[in-house]
């Protein structure tokens, strides 16, 4: 701009924006599995690990140590296009058996039990660790299965696939679940991801770090190709709209996955007001019917 020239700025996020982000159409469906690392300071290759399921039925709980890398993902794409994975079985048949060592629970876990389940590789196995990054095998891989037949016809996700990171003497990063896979009736499969929400007392997280160690993990994780690019959030206080400081939040921002923004102010964004990327897509916690019935309740 030449000099003496006027200027006006003007804030976009005064105005309403003229070009929508689009609105993300959402289907609800139902969780049926849990999974929590309890003392993930305590796991080891070496000392196991305990798993904590928490499920709304009857379930089977089937660990896998050193499963393959590359015969999961594949069994993963064989329950889109050949046969649903919707027992252990059907998982080691789709993994041709590359995996080195099976443990499973027999007894089947009772919905809403949280009994903690150890998990340990034998004595003979002779396994101390899993190699250099990047790795052929994970270090465990945990399958949760409904255990009666007649529920896996009432729910759409049939089987939750949990890959573990357990530390050992060549990879240190502290244990953790990397990635979650639903596995649905209909023969599609979903990464389970976390939602990024202030809240008063937070729910811990698999990906939680320890006092310490945030920085040395990040660096391990982008050593092994899977850190991503998820900013760390100050905790507030509230579960109000971040902007208007009053509204409840509702929408989910994508790709960032922020939630923070209430139904009011969505429609003012096109980027989000947390990490500044822009949204692609958006989706809502609850439709507004779900609101006002859940608000007449508590009237």
């Amino acid at each position: 701009f030449g000099l003496g020239v006027p200027v006006i700025l003007r804030n976009s996020e005064e105005a309403e924006s003229s070009t929508r982000v689009l609105k993300k159409r959402m289907r609800q469906v139902k969780n049926p599995f849990g999974l929590e690392i309890p003392n993930p300071a305590a796991a080891s290759v070496s000392r196991g690990v305990t798993l904590t399921p928490d499920c709304l039925e009857d379930c089977v709980l089937t660990c896998y140590w050193g499963c393959n890398v590359q015969k999961l993902h594949e069994a993963l794409q064989k329950h889109v296009y050949c046969f649903r994975i919707k027992t252990p079985q059907a998982l080691e048949d789709a993994l041709y058996n590359e995996y080195l060592y099976k443990q499973q629970h027999l007894q089947s876990i009772k919905k809403n039990d949280k009994a903690e389940k150890y998990c340990q590789l034998p004595e003979d196995a002779q396994v101390v660790d899993f190699g250099p990054v990047p790795r052929a095998r994970y270090p465990l891989v945990a399958l949760l299965t409904l255990a009666d037949e007649e529920d896996r016809e009432i729910y759409d996700i049939i089987a939750m696939v949990a890959v573990i990171h357990i530390p050992d003497e060549s990879y240190r990063l502290s244990c953790r679940i990397l990635y979650q896979y639903l596995l649905l009736a209909q023969g599609q499969y979903h990464d389970l991801k976390q939602l990024f929400m202030s809240a008063n007392s937070p729910a811990p997280s698999s990906s939680d770090t320890f006092p310490g160690e945030s920085s040395t993990d990040t660096g391990l994780l982008e050593k092994a190709g899977l850190a991503g690019d998820e900013p760390e959030l100050q905790e507030e206080n509230t579960k109000d709209c971040v902007v208007c400081q009053n509204g409840p939040v509702n929408w989910v921002l994508l790709p960032c996955r922020h939630t923070c923004l209430c139904d009011g102010c969505i429609k003012y964004f096109q980027q989000c007001p947390m990490c500044r990327q822009f949204v692609q897509e958006s989706f809502p916690l609850c439709s507004k019917k779900e609101q006002d019935e859940d608000e007449s309740t508590h009237v």
